[in-house]
């Protein structure tokens, strides 16, 4: 006989006798974050919670659609006012952590709006807040459904697994956690779909929570899993490249990748490949990178049965022959007069092409004066002949022959100056000065011949033609002087604004105890690569975590490969390092026993302080 009905049958006797039912207790409330690919968002976080003792969970796994084993923090503010600063909350999570990425801590949380935010560099748009409520008025449970999907026999029975995924909703105070409990066992806070592979039948029962305390009744799904047939080895898979290479191995203009994949039981079903940093891609055909530079192939195959090879790598570096400058004109636009002078302002645009390797960079000079990089149409308005000249650049270093045009720019009627004005914005300290940084808006208004440009300059740095806000981040007080110039030609005076940008808080240290060793070391193998940190208190050695638990040394190594790919991308490690980094990690012995072809050997050379022999 199932739980259920006992108790219902224990409800019923109790009655019976006149003794009370006893309550049921309430779910422990679990707030759930989870991580992906994405550096801008978490993939999913709460909204609001009710006060008191809250478990909180931040899974940042392959199963939250974290593929390429990127770094997350979960981290509670404490210091930026308006928010409850009750909470200390600092959770580093990554896919290939022991832990798998997942992540439990508990705190207990008070009325009132909480912040939160990742400290990785690079993910500083990873914030948000939630709001903690006693969820007065709201009295109708949340709406909860199941759908189990997988491989299915002609009978219905899911082949090897069934996944089953939970949809919930509230339209009153909201969702505040949901929670499956699978064959009996205890109710577990749902945080992605639930894979359940062990053979037999299976009950799934859900339920969600609101806001407000509500909680839905119970709902149940019903499978079975059988197994499956067949297959359980991996498919073997190889890429190789083509091209014509220089002296020093690179390949000159396009290097082709040819990945061959072979499964000897089920069949290979898909064969994946990414470039650099890029996303996992179906392979059909052979891969041409054309893209000047150095480059990292990652490939891996699946079979019909379900099963996955390791990712494999190819290093290698594009460089490009081109010999020919780039193709470069420049046109002139304006109102003009019987003569062809241009009234109050000429507007110069230059047009840049190159069938090689690309156009790299466009210059243009006014009047003999300093080459500018040229990003916008040149708009020339002061009265009299001038004379603009242009260049371009391709990525291979050819420069093209310097281009010319001349005209002549003559006054109209306006001999009014513009209005211009200034605001200063951003995070403010108690005594009115900017924290970290401040955001420098310019206004100028013309109602005769209209605005032709607005200028500043910041401190005693060069006059600087203004588009957007300015963004002054540089500690200690600052001048900002401003101008503008109408079409006619006629110029404002010049007006200035003062104010102090001061330090903001540094950021937790996401790690206290950090391993601060002069070279990056790996189970007694030195990279011979310097050991920095990453950019929140973390140093290379402690995102590497070598003294953690793994459940081989090929999971480690992935590990490895993951994090150095995630910090080359974010300017904190180059290339070279990270390819030092993970050989170090192959022919170490973390994890179990290396990986084949990668025996450790007896003599390796062991680690010595720097400026020893």
């Amino acid at each position: 006989m199932s739980p259920r009905p006992i108790a219902v049958l224990l409800a019923a006797f109790l009655a019976l006798l006149g003794l009370a039912t006893p309550a049921v207790a309430a779910p422990v409330q679990t707030l759930t974050w989870t991580g992906s690919n994405s550096t801008t968002e978490y993939a999913s976080a709460p909204t609001g919670a009710l006060p008191g003792e809250t478990t909180i969970v931040f899974e940042n796994s392959e199963a939250t659609g974290n593929t390429t084993g990127m770094s997350h923090t979960l981290t509670f503010d404490t210091s930026t006012p308006g928010y409850n600063h009750d909470v200390t909350l600092n959770v580093l999570a990554n896919p290939f952590d022991p832990q798998n990425g997942r992540h439990e801590a508990t705190v207990t949380l008070t009325p009132g709006k909480y912040r939160y935010f990742c400290t990785i560099p690079g993910h500083t748009s990873m914030v948000g807040e939630f709001v903690v409520s006693d969820g007065t008025g709201d009295t109708t449970a949340p709406t909860v459904t199941a759908a189990v999907t997988g491989d299915k026999d002609p009978s219905g029975n899911y082949l090897g697994s069934a996944t089953v995924s939970l949809t919930a909703t509230d339209a009153g105070s909201g969702v505040a956690s949901v929670e499956y409990q699978l064959d009996g066992g205890t109710w577990t806070p749902y945080s992605a779909p639930v894979v359940v592979s062990s053979l037999g039948m299976h009950m799934l029962g859900y339920r969600a929570t609101d806001v407000a305390g509500n909680t839905s009744a119970e709902g149940m799904a019903h499978f079975t899993i059988v197994e499956r047939q067949g297959d359980g080895t991996p498919p073997t898979v190889t890429a190789s490249l083509a091209g014509t290479q220089d002296a020093s191995g690179n390949y000159v203009d396009v290097a082709t990748a040819t990945i061959t994949a072979t499964d000897a039981d089920s069949g290979v079903a898909a064969v994946e490949y990414k470039l650099d940093d890029g996303a996992w891609t179906a392979y059909t055909a052979p891969v041409p990178v054309t893209a000047a530079g150095m480059h990292m192939l990652s490939y891996r195959a699946r079979d019909n049965a379900g099963n996955t090879s390791p990712e494999g790598m190819a290093h290698f570096t594009v460089v490009k022959s081109d010999t020919t400058a780039p193709v470069v004109s420049a046109s002139v636009a304006g109102t003009q007069d019987g003569d062809g002078h241009y009234v109050g302002k000429a507007v110069v645009t230059v047009t840049a092409s190159d069938a090689g390797s690309g156009v790299g960079a466009v210059e243009y000079r006014v009047d003999g004066g300093a080459w500018t990089a040229y990003t916008a149409p040149v708009q020339v308005s002061s009265a009299g002949a001038h004379t603009v000249d242009y260049r371009a650049r391709d990525v291979a270093g050819n420069t093209s022959a310097v281009g010319t045009v001349t005209f002549t720019v003559v006054a109209g009627g306006d001999t009014t100056a513009p209005v211009v004005s200034l605001t200063v914005s951003g995070k403010q300290s108690s005594d009115w000065s900017y924290v970290g940084q401040a955001t420098v808006t310019l206004t100028a208004t013309d109602a005769e011949s209209g605005v032709d440009f607005a200028e500043y300059k910041v401190d005693s740095g060069a006059w600087t033609r203004y588009t957007t806000p300015v963004v002054v981040s540089a500690l200690g007080a600052h001048t900002v002087r401003f101008r503008a110039a109408d079409v006619a030609g006629n110029v404002s005076a010049e007006q200035s604004g003062a104010f102090t940008v001061v330090a903001a808080p540094p950021p937790p240290d996401a790690c206290p105890n950090s391993d601060t060793r002069e070279t990056v070391v790996i189970g007694g193998i030195d990279s011979q690569v310097e050991n920095t940190d990453i950019g929140n208190g973390c140093t290379l050695n402690d995102v590497i975590d070598e003294n953690a638990e793994y459940a081989s040394h090929d999971r480690f190594v992935k590990h490895v490969k993951a994090v150095t790919q995630e910090l080359v991308a974010n300017g904190v490690l180059s290339s070279g390092d990270r390819n030092r980094i993970v050989t170090a990690a192959i022919e170490s012995g973390v994890g179990g026993a290396p990986a084949a072809g990668h025996d450790v050997k007896p003599d390796v050379k062991k680690v010595k302080p720097r400026g020893q022999d």
